[in-house]
Protein backbone atom coordinates (compact mmCIF):
# COMPACT_ATOMS: atom_id res chain seq x y z
CA UNK A 1 0.00 0.00 0.00
CA UNK A 2 0.98 3.59 -0.50
CA UNK A 3 1.57 6.31 2.03
CA UNK A 4 -1.87 7.83 1.61
CA UNK A 5 -4.57 8.25 -0.91
CA UNK A 6 -4.96 11.21 -3.21
CA UNK A 7 -8.08 12.25 -1.29
CA UNK A 8 -6.10 12.79 1.90
CA UNK A 9 -3.38 14.69 0.05
CA UNK A 10 -5.94 16.92 -1.64
CA UNK A 11 -7.69 17.61 1.68
CA UNK A 12 -4.39 18.55 3.35
CA UNK A 13 -3.50 20.84 0.44
CA UNK A 14 -6.94 22.49 0.63
CA UNK A 15 -6.49 23.18 4.35
CA UNK A 16 -3.02 24.67 3.79
CA UNK A 17 -4.32 26.97 1.07
CA UNK A 18 -7.24 28.04 3.20
CA UNK A 19 -4.88 29.05 6.01
CA UNK A 20 -2.79 31.10 3.58
CA UNK A 21 -5.85 32.94 2.26
CA UNK A 22 -6.80 34.22 5.71
CA UNK A 23 -10.25 35.37 6.75
CA UNK A 24 -13.16 35.88 4.42
CA UNK A 25 -14.90 39.24 4.12
CA UNK A 26 -17.74 38.13 6.41
CA UNK A 27 -15.30 36.92 9.08
CA UNK A 28 -13.35 40.20 8.91
CA UNK A 29 -16.54 42.26 9.22
CA UNK A 30 -17.76 40.18 12.19
CA UNK A 31 -14.39 40.51 13.95
CA UNK A 32 -14.35 44.28 13.33
CA UNK A 33 -17.89 44.70 14.70
CA UNK A 34 -17.03 42.66 17.81
CA UNK A 35 -13.86 44.67 18.44
CA UNK A 36 -15.75 47.93 18.00
CA UNK A 37 -18.47 46.84 20.43
CA UNK A 38 -15.93 45.66 23.01
CA UNK A 39 -13.83 48.82 22.78
CA UNK A 40 -16.77 51.08 23.50
CA UNK A 41 -18.23 49.01 26.34
CA UNK A 42 -17.38 51.32 29.26
CA UNK A 43 -15.39 54.52 28.81
CA UNK A 44 -14.72 57.09 31.51
CA UNK A 45 -16.15 60.41 30.36
CA UNK A 46 -13.39 62.36 32.15
CA UNK A 47 -10.15 60.54 31.32
CA UNK A 48 -11.47 58.40 28.41
CA UNK A 49 -10.05 55.17 29.87
CA UNK A 50 -11.84 52.13 28.46
CA UNK A 51 -13.00 49.04 30.34
CA UNK A 52 -14.01 45.60 29.10
CA UNK A 53 -17.62 44.52 28.65
CA UNK A 54 -17.59 42.15 31.61
CA UNK A 55 -16.33 44.67 34.19
CA UNK A 56 -18.44 44.89 37.35
CA UNK A 57 -19.81 48.15 38.75
CA UNK A 58 -17.58 48.07 41.87
CA UNK A 59 -14.52 48.15 39.60
CA UNK A 60 -15.88 51.20 37.80
CA UNK A 61 -16.59 52.88 41.13
CA UNK A 62 -13.06 52.05 42.28
CA UNK A 63 -11.70 53.77 39.17
CA UNK A 64 -13.72 56.91 39.95
CA UNK A 65 -12.57 57.13 43.57
CA UNK A 66 -8.94 56.17 42.94
CA UNK A 67 -8.26 58.18 39.82
CA UNK A 68 -10.58 61.19 40.12
CA UNK A 69 -10.98 61.54 43.87
CA UNK A 70 -13.99 61.33 46.14
CA UNK A 71 -15.34 64.74 45.12
CA UNK A 72 -16.18 63.62 41.56
CA UNK A 73 -19.71 62.33 40.99
CA UNK A 74 -19.49 58.69 39.76
CA UNK A 75 -22.32 59.26 37.28
CA UNK A 76 -20.27 61.97 35.57
CA UNK A 77 -17.71 59.27 34.72
CA UNK A 78 -19.98 56.32 33.95
CA UNK A 79 -23.72 56.49 33.29
CA UNK A 80 -23.96 52.86 34.44
CA UNK A 81 -23.17 53.95 38.02
CA UNK A 82 -26.53 55.73 38.38
CA UNK A 83 -28.18 54.18 41.43
CA UNK A 84 -25.02 52.27 42.43
CA UNK A 85 -24.53 52.09 46.21
CA UNK A 86 -20.85 51.63 47.16
CA UNK A 87 -21.91 50.34 50.60
CA UNK A 88 -23.99 47.62 48.91
CA UNK A 89 -22.04 46.64 45.78
CA UNK A 90 -24.04 43.48 45.06
CA UNK A 91 -27.43 45.13 45.61
CA UNK A 92 -28.47 42.76 48.42
CA UNK A 93 -29.70 45.49 50.77
CA UNK A 94 -31.73 47.12 48.03
CA UNK A 95 -33.39 43.82 47.15
CA UNK A 96 -34.23 43.15 50.80
CA UNK A 97 -35.65 46.66 51.37
CA UNK A 98 -39.40 46.72 52.09
CA UNK A 99 -40.13 48.96 49.10
CA UNK A 100 -38.33 46.66 46.67
CA UNK A 101 -40.25 44.59 44.15
CA UNK A 102 -39.19 41.25 45.63
CA UNK A 103 -39.93 42.28 49.24
CA UNK A 104 -38.18 39.30 50.78
CA UNK A 105 -39.40 38.45 54.28
CA UNK A 106 -36.76 37.86 56.94
CA UNK A 107 -36.51 34.23 57.92
CA UNK A 108 -37.69 33.32 61.39
CA UNK A 109 -34.97 31.64 63.40
CA UNK A 110 -35.75 28.17 64.53
CA UNK A 111 -35.65 28.12 68.30
CA UNK A 112 -35.95 24.36 68.37
CA UNK A 113 -32.46 24.00 66.91
CA UNK A 114 -31.02 26.54 69.35
CA UNK A 115 -32.72 24.91 72.33
CA UNK A 116 -31.28 21.54 71.40
CA UNK A 117 -27.81 23.03 71.16
CA UNK A 118 -28.17 24.77 74.53
CA UNK A 119 -29.36 21.54 76.13
CA UNK A 120 -26.31 19.73 74.80
CA UNK A 121 -23.99 22.43 76.07
CA UNK A 122 -25.66 22.48 79.49
CA UNK A 123 -25.39 18.71 79.74
CA UNK A 124 -21.71 18.85 78.89
CA UNK A 125 -21.08 21.58 81.47
CA UNK A 126 -22.97 19.75 84.20
CA UNK A 127 -21.10 16.56 83.50
CA UNK A 128 -17.74 18.25 83.82
CA UNK A 129 -18.49 19.95 87.19
CA UNK A 130 -18.80 16.75 89.33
Amino acid sequence: MGKGSNVQKAQAARERNQKKMGKSDEERKAAFDKAKKDSSAFMCNICRQTFMVNVKLPALYLHVTAKHGPTVDPVSCFAALAGFDPNDPKGLKKAAAPGAGGAAKPKAKSKKKDDGLLDLLDAGLKKGKK
